[in-house]
């Protein structure tokens, strides 16, 4: 019997996001990381059952064979706090180049770089150009902002800096902080420079850390390489948008905000060869294995622009291809247009009534009540996400970005 994707679409539209919420209390949210990122407390969801480990254990919960595919995207020291002559405080928050667009040639440009911003107390500026002293090889240079134009819901800002061979990157490790996570409600110190990364991370982009990987370690993953579990890694920048609260009654009313995927051929090759399936590791990963699959789809179906996926495709495009045939199909079009990197966009809304086509589980952090990362465990969880979150809250696991892990098992059928 055909299913009416329109639907299935209108269904998971209508879902009202008072269904997905939760008591947290404020002293359950880990307001820094623990000394050792690998002694995290690990929850297993397998089969409809909870059971309970330590992170440094996650090896012997992976069967070999499987393809744990991982985030490499590296956070940005993106907040950049201005001081105008009269002391007033304007905080400039960078969330994606405009001007190179291209992330590496964003991070790369010399002498300036338009980004586009969100800005903090943007009362105190009404005009003029905002200065802030840097110092290398103890000489003393400026970086200066300007801005262009108002965007939707923040402002293209252009930055300018007097040193000609100092890249946007390295202006940013001089002047910028680590953009910690609102909740936490702190200043950003020192050891988040380190701990507010993976120890994988690789380019530049991101101004959210990739969460669940904060807690892998190189003793982790040398036993996961023992014991044949195989990796893979690709690229998603993860945006403010994450943080961003679901505010509508229906979730069919949220828009999604747009993260930037890259990926090789190889690493698509390599995720459709698993030989026991996929574990995403964080939602980010899931978001990208899963848009990466429904890209491929598109250009199977001849669709235009199959670089992006609109919140709602996902819901309405063609189930019947398999990971290998869909992937497959990216790497020609790669072939095809002679590109060794797969730059894409997605907006992608993951909910229950998504059919997942990719991974076979998840290692994820505990999420905030209301929000799209919520609502994606659920999908993959079902109403048990309910009963894992009660045990998380009744066994003391901490909550949020620098809190605990979990492993969760996909169940194919939601009792």
């Amino acid at each position: 019997m055909e299913i009416n994707t329109e639907n299935k679409t209108l269904e998971t539209q209508q879902i009202e996001i008072a269904n997905f919420t939760y008591d947290l209390p404020d002293h359950r949210i880990a307001k820094h990381p623990l000394q050792n990122r690998d002694l995290s407390k690990l929850l297993i969801y397998r089969n409809g059952e909870i059971n309970e480990s330590v992170f440094n254990q996650l090896p012997e919960e992976i069967e070999a064979g499987t393809k744990m595919v991982y985030n490499n995207t590296k956070v940005i020291q993106a907040r950049l706090i201005f001081h105008k002559e009269t002391g007033a405080r304007v905080e400039i928050f960078c969330l994606e180049p405009l001007n190179p667009a291209d992330y590496n040639l964003a991070f790369q440009a010399t002498q300036k770089s338009t980004w586009k911003c969100i800005v903090g107390n943007s009362k105190k500026w009404k005009s003029g150009v905002l200065s802030m002293s840097f110092f290398v090889d103890e000489k003393e240079y400026q970086l200066q902002a300007e801005r262009v134009q108002l965007l939707d819901g923040a402002q293209e800002i252009q930055f300018s800096w007097n040193h000609d061979e100092l890249s946007f990157s390295e202006v940013l490790e001089q002047t910028g902080k680590i953009p910690i996570p609102p909740y936490l409600n702190r200043d950003t110190e020192e050891g988040d420079l380190v701990r507010y990364q993976t120890v994988y991370s690789k380019f530049e982009g991101s101004v959210a850390a990739p969460t669940a990987g904060l807690h892998f370690t190189d003793k982790v993953f040398a036993e996961m390489d023992t014991k044949g579990i195989e990796r893979e890694e690709l690229t998603l920048h993860v945006g403010a948008g994450t943080f961003k609260p679901v505010k509508s009654d229906q979730i069919g009313d949220h828009e999604m905000h747009t993260e930037h995927i890259q990926v090789t051929a190889e690493s698509l090759r390599s995720i459709a060869a698993a030989k026991n399936g996929v574990i995403a590791v964080g939602t980010t990963s899931v978001r990208t294995l899963e848009s990466l699959y429904w890209m491929g789809v598109k250009i199977l179906n001849k669709a235009e622009d199959p670089k992006l996926l609109k919140q709602w495709e996902a819901y309405e495009l063609p189930k019947n291809y398999t990971v290998e045939e869909s992937f497959q199909a990216i790497c020609t079009y790669m072939d095809e247009n002679e590109i060794s990197l797969f730059n894409a966009a997605t907006q992608i809304i993951i909910a229950p009534g998504y059919d997942f086509k990719v991974i076979k589980g998840l290692v994820t952090n505990f999420h905030q009540p209301q929000s799209t990362l919520l609502l994606l465990i659920s999908a993959l969880v079902g109403d048990d996400w309910r009963k894992i979150y009660q045990y998380a809250l009744e066994n003391e696991f901490r909550f949020l970005s620098y809190g605990d892990s979990s492993l969760l098992m996909r169940r194919e059928r939601f009792a």
